[in-house]
C-alpha cells in the first residue's frame, strides 16, 4: 500500500527547492489557504527555471499588490479541481483521439497531448509546456512539475 502523503500542495512546493518563485507568487496572490485546504486539487507547478523564461521583469511586476488579480488568474489557471494523475491524463488523452481538454479552477482550458512519451500541455495562448515530473502526491491532491508557465487567454 502506498504511503499517504503528509504534506499539502503548498508545503510540498516549499520543500522542493525549485519552486521558490511559485511559492512567492502563491503567497502574493493570497492563495496559501486555498491550496492548503482539503481539496483535492491537481496543480501544474512551474519550476523557478520556468518562471525565469518569462520576459524580464514579468514575475516582479506580477507579485506587486496592484497586480494581485492578474497573478491570481494566472495561478488558478495552473490548478484543476480534483486529483488527476498522469495515468488519468493519459487515459483521457487516449479516449479523446490523442488530445484532452482540461478545465482549470480559473475557468479556462488546457489541452493535454502525448509527445515522445511525455505529457505536453498547451495553454490558451498556444504555449507548450512539458510535465517533467508527474504524480508528486500530496495530502490534498497531486502536483505535476512543468518546465513552463501557462498563460490564460
Amino acid at each position: 500500500m502506498a504511503k499517504k502523503a503528509e504534506s499539502n500542495i503548498v508545503q510540498t512546493a516549499m520543500s522542493t527547492g525549485m519552486h521558490n518563485t511559485l511559492v512567492a507568487a502563491v503567497k502574493a496572490a493570497g492563495l496559501v489557504d486555498t491550496l492548503s485546504s482539503p481539496g483535492p486539487f491537481t496543480v501544474f507547478a512551474p519550476t523557478d527555471a520556468a518562471f525565469a523564461k518569462l520576459p524580464a521583469g514579468t514575475v516582479e511586476t506580477l507579485v506587486k499588490p496592484e497586480n494581485k488579480g492578474t497573478l491570481t488568474t494566472i495561478l488558478t489557471y495552473h490548478a484543476v479541481p480534483g486529483k488527476v494523475t498522469a495515468g488519468d491524463l493519459v487515459k483521457l488523452i487516449n479516449a479523446n483521439g490523442g488530445k484532452a481538454t482540461i478545465t482549470t479552477v480559473q475557468g479556462g482550458t488546457l489541452t493535454a497531448m502525448l509527445e515522445g512519451g511525455n505529457v505536453v500541455i498547451t495553454d490558451a495562448k498556444g504555449g507548450k509546456t512539458t510535465v517533467v515530473k508527474a504524480d508528486v502526491m500530496t495530502s490534498n491532491g497531486v502536483v505535476h512539475v512543468t518546465d513552463g508557465v501557462f498563460l490564460p487567454a
